[in-house]
């Protein structure tokens, strides 16, 4: 159970100034003993950056995720997860992945010296495939989705001796990607924005950012004001945003979901009723995008901020400007959208233009 009124007494944010930019910065509220050496590619510390041509009359803000190690957001939380399974003792991780997640487990488990087992769509982009093998990583291809990929892992994992890695299936995860809202706090100097955009798939990090609020609360760093959260989904596969829009608590399974945003290709997240409550409690919501516009954007956003940006980080841009013809953000308001990858795992999306 984490305690932050002992956090509290050596994570001031006097202190913060003079620690490493990295997701450890903020080892007290971490799960981690801090007696034990954290699993570590030196993720985290990512910049946050003004976005100088796009964004139209916002203060618009990127936090470019593409930085970190194995090129996406995946690796905050595998380092604490990976860091906690080795603590704990576990000798052999699996993980149903749409690419990013795998690639980045892949990487951790190497680092940490224990097995890594990946179940992937059978058209996951290759990058990520081959990013798998090349780390090590045992990889099992599924004809289906990340669902049945998951299902597989659930089906042999007792037998096999695994430790499922699956979003929100162990506590960790969660815990990494939390990094991102106190990154984004100290980084904004501890005025949160009017708005998120967040491409949400398993939704781990938009669920981790908001517990990363109220725990910043609760120290005193910031105040009772939180941004209003949106999600962005692929407008074949947006669960969370039919869910949305008939008020319902939980998320009906997509069948046949499909996007070239493979991060976005999660039918049934587990987490979706903690993102449906909190979209609805930050007044905010979720909008779906179509494959095209986020190819289109990718090029808009590269010829005018310089960042080759995944589909998905691209599917926030196209959701800033309809959410502002839908005057679901006001001119002049401060946005922080995420692009969450690097457009380079995604060629044959590109491709295919």
């Amino acid at each position: 159970m984490l305690d932050l009124a002992a956090a509290s007494g050596t994570m001031t944010r006097e202190a913060l100034l003079t620690r490493d930019k990295s997701l450890w910065r903020y080892r007290e509220v971490l799960p981690l003993p801090s007696d034990v050496e954290p699993v570590s590619l030196g993720e985290g510390g990512t910049p946050l950056l003004r976005a100088v041509r796009v964004g139209n009359d916002v203060e618009l803000w990127i936090k470019d995720e593409s930085i970190n190690p194995t090129q996406s957001f995946k690796a905050r939380g595998m380092s604490v997860a990976v860091s906690m399974a080795k603590y704990l003792g576990a000798t052999k991780l699996a993980v149903p992945s749409a690419g990013n997640a795998g690639g980045a487990l892949a990487a951790y488990a190497a680092r940490a010296g224990v097995e890594a087992h990946v179940f992937m769509p059978r058209d996951t982009p290759r990058a990520n495939v081959i990013e798998c093998r090349e780390l090590g990583a045992h990889v099992t291809l599924i004809h289906g989705l990340i669902t049945d990929c998951g299902a597989e892992i659930a089906q042999r994992k007792t037998a096999e001796g695994w430790f499922d890695m699956s979003t929100l299936k162990e506590p960790y995860r969660i815990e990494g990607k939390k990094t991102l809202g106190y990154e984004l706090a100290e980084q904004l100097n501890w005025q949160l924005p009017d708005v998120i955009v967040y491409p949400a798939g398993g939704g781990t990090g938009l669920i981790g950012m908001w517990k990363a609020f109220d725990e910043m609360e609760a120290l005193g760093w910031i105040g009772k004001t939180r941004p209003r959260m949106f999600a962005v989904q692929a407008a074949g596969c947006a669960p969370i945003v039919r869910a949305f829009e008939a008020g319902e608590k939980t998320a009906a399974e997509i069948p046949d979901a499909h996007t070239i945003a493979s991060g976005l290709r999660v039918p049934k997240a587990i987490g979706d009723f903690l993102m449906l409550k909190i979209l609805r409690k930050s007044n905010g919501g979720a909008i779906a995008v179509d494959d095209k516009e986020m190819i289109r954007v990718t090029r808009e956003v590269g010829a005018n901020e310089g960042l080759f940006i995944c589909p998905e980080g691209a599917a926030c841009f196209v959701a800033l400007k309809l959410l502002r013809l839908a005057g679901k953000i006001a001119s002049g308001e401060r946005v922080v959208i995420f692009n969450t990858g690097s457009g380079i795992k995604y060629l044959e999306a590109y491709d295919a233009d």
